[in-house]
């Protein structure tokens, strides 16, 4: 077992212990009212569209992130900010899942923080997304911030053209204190969800950081440099298992062969895999492997899809107990404003 797992993995068994009340083939029950509803919530909304189940997980990391856990990522309009909030921010482009935070938080009102249902709906999507391989447990008590501004979270984002000195500063910081090992493991959740051409547009020319050829034809097919100067800016999976039969015989991409499930949108070790042949999409996922020692933790994960499962676990733990680091702190009544502009 990876060493960041020893300290935070008896807290994960205690909790499990008290709040979960059992659980069925279709999903997981709390004997918490509030995760429950959040449980059921989650379970629908992935039921009728499955892209939700990446943003979920991804509004977690873009949301602690920035000022701790706070739910500020979910706030469209502050006293001091206007509305220039995170969700302005660059690196916060595609964020989805909002609307299932604020369904929840109708059901739930004032019982629950909206910084505690986004991390209570990232947890379970994450469940549901690895087909229960990937489960933690977590407490609640967070309490929302009254600031939300889009050049702190570009501040603190890491961007998909970091290097990886860039990285490693980044996840360090204080406030923040995650590893090269917590880097490594947090970065497999780009098996999931997807990525838009702006993001990934520096890995499409001649001087690209090194990308398989068959892969980087296949995406600049998909989704031509040039339409960036038309305005549009599309998609592509982060994952290749993800895209179409003609996207992945264009990249010469055979799931069966990468050793990797061919089940489409399954948080799993995938990533590991399609990194140690060049076909992940950002810089900032290739430059894993020019350290030593991330390279490795590439390695290991690519050969125990449980320790990866592990892993994830605990630094999902990690990243859901940031504390919030505002003033002011609240439990809002509606998580897109403070409840100084809430109105009756």
């Amino acid at each position: 077992m990876a060493r960041l797992n020893a300290a935070v993995l008896p807290l994960c068994v205690a909790l499990l212990a008290f709040s979960l009340a059992g659980q069925s083939a279709a999903g997981r029950y709390y004997s918490d009212q509030v995760q429950d509803k959040v449980r059921k919530e989650v379970e629908k909304a992935m039921a009728y569209n499955p892209s939700i189940g990446p943003a979920l997980v991804r509004l977690v990391f873009h949301d602690c992130w920035v000022n701790g856990c706070d739910g500020s990522v979910l706030l469209d309009k502050t006293p001091t900010d206007g509305t220039n909030t995170e969700k302005k921010a660059v690196n916060n482009i595609g964020l989805a899942g909002f609307e299932v935070i604020d369904t929840i938080k109708q059901k739930v009102g004032a019982a629950a923080s909206c910084a505690d249902i986004l991390a209570f709906a990232g947890r379970d999507a994450a469940d549901i997304l690895s087909r229960g391989n990937i489960f933690y447990s977590i407490p609640g008590g967070r309490k929302d911030g009254v600031v939300s501004s889009a050049a702190a979270a570009d501040a603190n984002l890491p961007e998909s053209t970091f290097d990886f000195g860039q990285l490693q500063t980044n996840f360090a910081a204080p406030g923040r204190n995650f590893t090269v090992e917590e880097l490594v493991v947090l970065s497999g959740a780009h098996s999931i969800g997807v990525a838009h051409l702006s993001s990934y547009k520096d890995r499409l020319g001649a001087d690209a950081t090194p990308i398989d050829s068959d892969y980087q034809s296949a995406l600049a097919k998909a989704t031509p440099p040039e339409l960036l100067g038309k305005g549009q800016d599309p998609t592509v999976p982060n994952n290749p298992r993800d895209a179409s039969a003609a996207f992945q015989k264009d990249a010469a991409y055979d799931p069966a062969a990468v050793g990797v499930s061919p089940t489409r949108g399954v948080l799993d070790n995938s990533y590991y895999h399609n990194n140690l042949i060049n076909k992940v999409l950002f810089k900032s996922d290739w430059v894993l492997r020019t350290d030593g020692f991330a390279a490795s933790k590439l390695q290991e994960y690519k050969d125990n899809a449980a320790e990866w499962n592990s892993d994830f676990a605990a630094a999902m733990v990690k990243l859901s107990s940031l504390p919030a680091q505002g003033k002011n702190l609240e439990i809002r009544k509606n998580c897109r404003f403070t409840n100084q502009q809430y109105y009756y």
